[in-house]
């Protein structure tokens, strides 16, 4: 999946209006953030009545086509990033797999090292700071800053290292990460690379079997147009190298015979936790199949141009703009530095203009947006800081 760097344009209008005509939210407002909760299809009403109906008429029989419908949205999550069938496995959330995934290394020294950078979302640090008991030595490398020197990054990348845990693209910043370059050096000491790709995966292409990364986290609910589902792609020749610690009963290699498993399942699926909670995959199946026909390449090109409208317009404005402006570092979604944006932020949402605010005010257009709500947005914007 190459990234369409050079001709972002908006999808064509009959293509885009039957696509939006699916997401019964933009009808309601100006709904630009989808970097925080993406907007979820009206498919997601039949799942969700379907779900009520094996309650009301429960047998223990439903569990084999949930099981079916789980290892589908999995292997759809896998064809979106470029991962083979069968590499991908889903649960509540990152918080739970990255914690899994922390729990298959011992971390003695000299290789106790794990490097991530100021600007990886808060669970990255909580998470590996717990595991100081076990003897990670937590190295964060940066200056406080929206941006980051990545090679400053590479640089305290070592033979003491274990893991390299950075996000795809920055959830303050938009920023993306040159993952090619820094797997290329983790690899060169024997370092792992653990990418949370939630920023990221549904609005920027990533192919990580071309970039040879590890392993990649993320979710369902931003970028993705789903909900409550969290996603693990482990690279498929590491998989028996690894033995989590903080796993659950379906990892076992006798799970679905309900015996005592005495040893590990085979492929991704020893990295499972305990019974699962089918509707949400169910539901986020929905929003996939949408994008999967849209396809990544053109999704990005829509995005860009909405971005791209967005930074013209700030620009003239002269609001000042935190992310990075260039195609190749530009994520999905714009940070704006304005005064008592948080106050903004909330004057906005009572126009039903819907940004968020993360320390900067963010804006996360998507591929179910258009050109006109981006001025829509910039006009109301403009009013609230003239006011």
């Amino acid at each position: 999946m190459s990234q369409p760097e050079h001709s972002p344009r908006c999808l064509d209008a009959g293509t885009h209006a039957a696509l939006r005509a699916e997401f019964p939210l933009v009808d309601t407002c100006v709904y630009l953030n989808s970097n925080s909760t993406g907007a979820v299809p009206r498919g997601g009403e039949r799942v969700l009545h379907d779900y009520w109906e094996t309650l009301r008429t429960w047998r223990d029989d439903v569990w084999q086509d949930w099981h079916v419908g789980l290892d589908r949205y999995a292997d759809s999550v896998a064809a979106l990033i470029g991962a083979p069938p069968g590499s991908v496995i889903t649960d509540a959330n990152l918080s739970t797999f990255l914690a899994r995934v922390a729990s298959c290394f011992d971390y003695h020294p000299p290789r106790n090292r794990v490097v991530i950078t100021d600007l990886d979302y808060p669970t990255v640090p909580f998470i590996f700071r717990a595991y100081a008991r076990y003897g990670a030595q937590l190295d964060v490398v940066g200056t406080g800053g929206p941006h980051l020197d990545q090679d400053a990054l590479e640089a305290r990348i070592d033979e003491r290292t274990q893991l390299v845990c950075v996000p795809h693209a920055s959830f303050t910043s938009g920023a993306t990460m040159d993952l090619s370059r820094l797997v290329a050096r983790a690899h060169r000491v024997g370092a792992l690379v653990v990418v949370d790709a939630f920023q990221s995966v549904g609005v920027v292409p990533l192919d990580v079997t071309a970039l040879g990364v590890d392993v990649v986290i993320g979710g369902s609910h931003k970028w993705l147009c789903g909900v409550g589902t969290g996603f693990l792609y482990v690279r498929p020749d590491l998989v028996p190298l690894l033995t989590p610690a903080a796993t659950g009963w379906q990892a076992g290699d006798r799970a679905l015979t309900f015996r005592p498993s005495p040893g590990w399942a085979t492929g991704i699926r020893r990295f499972a936790g305990g019974t699962p909670y089918p509707p949400t995959s169910l539901i986020s199946q929905i929003g996939l199949d949408l994008l999967l026909g849209v396809g990544i390449d053109a999704i990005r090109r829509h995005s860009l141009a909405l971005t791209q409208r967005l930074l013209d317009r700030v620009d003239a404005a002269g609001i000042v703009v935190v992310s990075p402006t260039s195609i190749a570092r530009r994520g999905g979604v714009v940070c704006l530095d304005i005064p008592d944006g948080e106050a903004v932020k909330r004057r906005l949402a009572a126009r039903d203009v819907i940004c968020s605010w993360r320390g900067y005010l963010r804006v996360g257009p998507h591929v179910y947006n258009t050109l006109d709500e981006i001025d829509l947005f910039m006009d109301a914007l403009e009013e609230e800081l003239h006011r």
